[in-house]
């Protein structure tokens, strides 16, 4: 694997290290199993995009994508808490109905950003290769949105939040209003997955209605695989798990496909991803059984 494709797999991670960490907020903050992100994530991107094309501020359109991916979770929550959908059917739903929204947005199928200002256009003059500038941009924001959502997590209103996502009855029964928990966590949520949609258009230079597909995949490859590698000892270090376990699966990706003893092509790229989930998932089994025939007595 050259230099160049490895950066490139560093910064496909970091972008979708966003993904990582809203997919952890649903899955593993809330328990709250979330196909929005299917939906959200083009979104995202297609409102920035049509945005930056109309000549508006690159970073009034991340914030925008943002807002759109919060609006798309809120949907969600919405029916779930007030009419009572079952949150995967209710996630399933609204994921059906932003696949049409993401094409009226656009107005086409995608929309292209090539020579249109982004996010990373005033860094590329300050001496660094192309390569290098975009990934150290996207630490910087990966950095300081998981130091917030952290902070955010071990407030009072995080920890009820959390509360609410082990154990709902006993959080109602404390006094804690259950579904305005899963509103903010769900907007939460799917803001970061829009976000991270604004930054795979300004990166890749276009926005497509079908860039969304397979992002759960992704965000829970990332969580996975970051939980098998890091043990999480607070929640600071559970999301940075997040963020290295989407950086190491896009590097193995980019591993496998660039292999020529594997022979797998950019077609396989499907395979690819369900082995190494597959993988992450019986590694820790594995260990655990390890364990287990280890310390039994002889």
């Amino acid at each position: 694997m050259s230099a160049i494709a490895f950066w490139g797999a560093v910064e496909l991670g970091l972008v979708y290290a966003f993904v990582a960490v809203g997919v952890f907020i649903a899955f593993r903050v809330l328990s709250f199993p979330d196909l929005t992100v299917d939906g959200s994530f083009p979104l995202g991107a297609a409102v920035a995009a049509v945005m930056i094309t109309a000549g508006l501020d690159p970073w009034l359109a991340c914030l925008a994508a943002a807002l759109a991916g919060a609006a798309a979770g809120l949907v969600t929550a919405f029916l779930n808490v007030r009419f009572g959908i079952l949150n995967l059917l209710a996630s399933i739903l609204t994921m059906i109905a932003l696949f049409s929204i993401n094409l009226r947005v656009m107005g086409r199928p995608n929309v292209a950003l090539v020579n249109r200002p982004t996010v990373l256009t005033p860094f590329y003059d300050l001496g660094l290769a192309d390569h290098l500038v975009r990934p150290l941009l996207l630490l910087v924001l990966v950095i300081a949105t998981v130091a917030l959502v952290a902070r955010f997590l071990a407030s009072d209103f995080g920890l009820a939040m959390r509360a609410t996502g082990q154990n709902p009855r006993m959080a109602l029964a404390n006094g804690i209003d259950t579904g305005r928990q899963v509103y903010v966590g769900m907007g939460l949520s799917n803001a970061l997955v829009g976000l991270g949609g604004a930054l795979f258009a300004q990166v890749a230079g276009f926005a497509d209605v079908t860039a969304g597909v397979g992002t759960i995949i992704v965000g829970l490859a990332a969580v996975i695989v970051g939980e098998t590698l890091l043990r999480a000892r607070g929640m600071l270090v559970a999301l940075a798990a997040c963020v290295a376990g989407s950086v190491l699966y896009r590097i193995a990706v980019q591993l496998a496909l660039s292999s020529d003893a594997i022979g797998l092509t950019a077609s396989d790229l499907n395979l690819a991803t369900a082995v190494l989930v597959t993988i992450a998932l019986v590694l820790p089994r594995l260990r655990a059984r390890g364990l287990a025939w280890r310390s039994r007595p002889t």
